[in-house]
């Protein structure tokens, strides 16, 4: 098909040919004085009906055609034909520079997108726990026994709570913190109102008096072995001196040691025997204890099972314990161990006495918001205590203030771990032991805290959403020499202000905005320079092209001279 003589310009739009139609566009090059060519892109089959000539729909066809050519007068990304376009090998290196920019850049962005961005600030304490604190504790006491460990807490107030234990649990460890057995008897030790007879002295010895080298012999050869540990300067033992020999002078003339030996009222000097008491984790005094043979003398690496006894002390009320001890041992002599101890009477004044010198005490309490102390330490209304015996190490696993966090708020601490959560828990997995000895004797080991509260809250949907909320606080420690008996105190500080921590999360629409930017603007700034490059380098060429002499550029056969030309 070739164009009239008045095709002077560019003619868009479509041409029948046979069966169908060509889309494309025509030129006519004017200059050159050459026929026009057009340029096919497409070739559309149209169906019969439609092909036929003189068709009958050629105004709506027409009405379409100006309908689309409007419509691709708005269009933004308009395409250039192939055929104008030339590759190059620096196109080509600068598209895959381009590409690597484009997918780094792009990474960065995610990763900005993806990271936490938060603002601090200090406001006064909003806690919506009310004026009360919460602190959780697990505490580790190699050489402390679980049978006088008491938990203590003091304020500035004027609160003192002793020895709490509705919430504080207690475990029999040994000296490698390895527990030896169930929880330790929750409840209170009982009170003692009668701590002797009311008489100066008894004159007479009616108890046995034991050592370590016939002790083990006195526990095998009676079922049951009363043993009062005592200590000459201690205040209570001499109170329970005189109903202790009176009451084992009794025993022995109603249950006597040769013809009956069911029962037998010793005593022991822990002066004098310290490895005896040692062994059997004697920490106050006096302290007594009721071995059961058959069942106290397992040796197991030091661990023994037997009881302590709570009760009263004057004669009447130990006579009496002891009578409920034998009450179901068989009259013969020489019984070897009792067949049946459930059947037992239930003694509220006996508990089971520690089998190890350690103890686990784990649990927590409740104190006001104002500077006090958490105290533990050896605690009893009717023992004594050498300060000299008392060994206040201990490992700490847990101390920590307000409330536990859950699952949930234990992944989102683990997320802002960078910002919060470093110092939640600063005692945890610190150890303080003293080696015991006369240099380090009477040590008790003090803990300096102070607590600042740090709250998290996320800004979702134009609200302030409140993530968790933790106590943290610094720790200084120290050893204090002392002549009373050694103790381990926490002593804490509420802060007054509190940590605001907000996380500014970004949107995702600003994500896509500064994708689409990477990409435009690496595209952009990447095909800037090439232009000019190009541009710079045609120009030398056609330069070069200009001052070389016309021989040097054709060939003989198209020189001047020849006819070919």
């Amino acid at each position: 098909t070739q164009l009239t003589s008045k095709a002077r310009q560019r003619y868009s739009g479509l041409w029948e040919v046979g069966g169908g139609e060509i889309r494309g566009h025509a030129f006519r090059n004017d200059e050159k004085k050459r026929s026009p060519h057009i340029n096919l892109t497409s070739f559309l089959p149209l169906p019969p009906d439609l092909s036929a000539p003189g068709r009958s729909d050629t105004p709506a066809r027409c009405h379409a055609m100006i309908s689309s050519s409007k419509l691709k007068s708005v269009d933004f990304y308009r395409k250039i034909p192939r055929d104008l376009t030339e590759a190059s090998l620096s196109g080509a290196g600068l598209s895959i520079f381009a590409a690597l920019a484009m997918v780094f850049l792009f990474g960065m962005e995610l990763s900005s997108y993806l990271a936490v961005n938060t603002t601090t600030s200090v406001i006064v304490d909003r806690s919506s726990d009310g004026e009360f604190l919460r602190i959780d504790f697990n505490l580790s006491f190699p050489a402390l026994s679980c049978e006088f460990a008491s938990v203590d807490v003091s304020d500035v107030l004027g609160t003192n709570r002793l020895n709490i234990t509705k919430t504080v649990r207690k475990f029999s460890i040994d000296r490698n913190l390895v527990p030896t057995g169930s929880e330790f008897h929750a409840g209170p030790i009982p009170t003692v109102n009668k701590h002797g007879d009311d008489v100066e002295e008894y004159h007479g010895d009616g108890s046995v008096a034991l050592s370590s080298r016939n002790f083990d012999s006195y526990s095998h050869l009676y079922p049951v072995l009363v043993v009062n540990f005592y200590a000459p300067w201690c205040y209570w033992s001499n109170r329970l001196k005189p109903s202790w020999e009176k009451a084992a002078q009794i025993i022995r003339e109603r249950y006597d040691p040769e013809m009956d030996g069911r029962i037998l009222l010793g005593k022991v000097d822990c002066t004098e025997e310290v490895e005896l008491c040692k062994r059997h984790h004697i920490q106050g005094y006096p302290s007594i204890r009721i071995f059961h043979k058959g069942s106290d003398m397992k040796e197991n690496q030091g661990h023994h099972d037997h009881d302590s006894y709570y009760g009263e002390r004057d004669t009447e009320s130990l006579v009496a314990a002891m009578e409920t001890y034998v009450a179901n041992i068989p009259k013969e002599a020489h019984v070897l161990a009792l067949e049946d101890k459930s059947n037992r009477t239930v003694d509220p004044a006996k508990r089971p006495a520690p089998m190890t010198g350690g103890c686990r005490i784990e649990g927590f309490v409740r104190v006001k918001k104002v500077p006090g102390s958490v105290v533990i330490s050896a605690r009893s209304g009717s023992h004594s205590f050498d300060p000299s015996q008392i060994n206040v190490s201990h490992y700490v696993t847990t101390f920590s203030f307000g409330k536990r966090l859950s699952s949930k708020m234990f992944n989102e601490l683990k997320r802002l771990f960078p910002y919060v959560g470093g110092h939640h828990d600063r005692l945890a997995g610190q150890s303080y032991i003293v080696k015991h000895g006369d240099v380090n004797a009477n040590v008790t080991i003090e803990h300096y805290l102070q607590i600042v509260k740090t709250e998290l809250v996320t800004l979702r949907y134009a609200k302030e959403l409140k993530v968790l909320e933790e106590y943290e606080y610094t720790a200084h420690s120290s050893l204090v020499h002392s002549f009373y008996v050694p103790v381990v105190k926490f002593h804490f500080e509420p802060s007054p202000m509190q940590v605001l921590v907000t996380e500014l999360p970004k949107s995702f629409s600003h994500f896509i905005t500064n994708v689409c930017a990477i990409i435009g603007g690496v595209f952009t700034v990447g095909t800037s320079p090439y232009y000019y490059f190009h541009t710079i380098s045609k120009s030398i060429e056609y330069t070069w092209l200009m001052f070389e002499p016309v021989n040097s550029r054709w060939p003989e056969y198209l020189t001047p001279s020849c006819t070919t030309r």
